[in-house]
């Protein structure tokens, strides 16, 4: 017997099992990517850039491309128990910058080859899935130890810790030597993040959900009138490349490794809440079996997509929430749709020349984009947190949590003459402030609670005045 259904926010022309004509569908998956695509090949930039993986960079774009289509294929196919049978568009995740980076980070500072941070990069996020994949299976209960709290200090320190990346891309980039903060570079990143805002607040749905996207294309062009564009890399690589599994090579270090393995463990959390918004919107059951079924799919397929994902020379996989309000807008919840958008990008995949275009967008046009996407990912953050009562208990937990998370990344000469082993887990702002999270979660009983903080706050000002 089949649960009861959500009540579908909006009026849906397509349900989820309903099978659209080709021109619907089509018009339906190309808005879905359209609202992705940012998303799917910014990070790969970043790490490119911020890691000087140079060359490497259009191929790997490519590859994140690939890898989305096969796993969003995955995920709204359902392959047995792997996926969660909706329409739910797969992207590399922002979660995992942080943590990325910094294992990048080690192995270059080691004077590894950009060979050997991919290879480092992509054995770490390869086991790290097997995280993901076990856990999906005890889903139901990680929320009595990765609580709203948890979650919600993890995610504000993420957005957090990557804003000194987007900032640096925004007054030039790491390479930009004496033109660092140019009054041009600067004017660049402001014009974007101006049109982004602007468009934000855009009264057709569609304007808004692309954005971004449309802010990159507004600055790229003024750079472009302003010579501020390098066309010279354009179709310099092969036309068409052919996915080689393990073209890196698999390497692996365990104390790189563990704060990988924490953003697994979040990214289940955030994917059970994405799977549950999209149920809802498609009018599908929130409870029950069926409901279940398809979040153990959800995280499970997370999980595999992430494994291929590194076997495939890209970042880890995960669901995106933006997709859920192009369903809401479009009306058209039918899975089936997601075949297109799989077929869509897994053809651009093979295009390593969508890469090149990508990477002649200048670092401020990229800064000002990435400036905003991580400032919101701290809001998201903050939402989390603020979505249950404040009390003392989780004020304090909080307030431990960001002052050593955001310590070591504005004093990251902190951990300096700790053991290496240690140094390297620590050093890490999201593993640092996640397991305090957790730990004090674990530690102060909640009977410790007797007051709100606010008011605490409240009378604390009023006895200094």
């Amino acid at each position: 017997m089949r649960e009861k259904t959500a009540a579908p926010l909006g009026t849906l022309i397509y349900a989820l099992d309903d099978v659209p004509p080709p021109g619907p569908a089509t018009l339906a998956a190309v808005q879905h990517i359209l609202a992705a695509i940012v998303g799917i090949v910014t990070p790969t930039l970043i790490i490119g850039g911020v890691l000087g993986l140079g060359a490497e960079v259009p191929y790997l774009i490519a590859m994140s491309l690939f890898v989305s289509g096969v796993a969003t294929f995955i995920q709204c196919r359902r392959i047995g128990p792997v996926g969660s049978g909706l329409l739910s568009l797969q992207g590399t995740s922002f979660a995992f910058l942080g943590a990325v980076l910094a294992a990048g980070f080690a192995v270059k500072g080691r004077g590894g080859t950009p060979e050997d941070i991919l290879a480092m990069i992509f054995g770490l996020c390869l086991v790290g899935c097997l995280v993901e994949i076990v856990l999906s299976q005890f889903i139901g209960r990680l929320g009595r130890i990765i609580t709203p709290t948890v979650t919600g200090v993890v995610i504000t320190v993420i957005g957090l810790s990557l804003v000194k990346v987007g900032f640096t891309d925004f007054a030039g980039g790491a390479t930009a030597g004496e033109n660092l903060g140019d009054p041009v570079n600067l004017a660049l990143g402001f014009l974007v993040v101006a049109v982004i805002l602007v468009l934000s607040f855009h009264a057709n749905p569609m304007i808004r959900i692309s954005a971004i996207m449309l802010g990159l294309v507004a600055g790229f062009l003024v750079a472009l009138v302003l010579g501020k564009v390098d066309v010279s890399s354009f179709g310099a690589g092969p036309l068409v490349a052919l996915p080689m599994p393990l073209r890196y090579g698999l390497d692996f270090d365990l104390a790189l490794f563990l704060p990988i393995a924490f953003i697994y463990l979040i990214t289940a959390i955030e994917t059970t809440g994405d799977l549950t918004a999209n149920s809802v919107i498609a009018g599908e059951p929130v409870k029950g079996d069926l409901y279940l079924s398809r979040i153990k799919g959800g995280v499970l397929a997370d999980g595999v997509n992430s494994g291929l994902a590194a076997l495939f020379n890209t970042f880890p996989n995960t669901t995106f929430s933006q997709n859920n309000g192009v369903i809401q807008m479009t009306g058209v919840a039918s899975r089936h749709v997601g075949l297109y958008i799989a077929g869509i990008l897994v053809v651009m995949g093979f295009l390593p020349v969508i890469g090149s275009v990508f990477l002649m967008i200048p670092k401020p046009v990229i800064g000002g984009a990435t400036l905003v996407l991580f400032g919101t990912i701290a809001v998201a953050g903050i939402r989390i947190l603020a979505s249950e009562e404040i009390d003392r208990r989780k004020a304090y937990i909080m307030a431990v949590s960001f002052g050593l998370g955001l310590g070591v990344t504005l004093v990251p000469d902190a951990t300096q003459q700790l053991p290496d082993f240690i140094r390297q887990v620590f050093a890490t702002p999201i593993t640092l402030a996640g397991l305090s999270a957790i730990i004090l979660s674990l530690a102060i009983p909640e009977s410790a609670v007797d007051e709100p903080a606010a008011p605490a706050v409240a009378k604390s000002a009023v006895a200094a005045e």
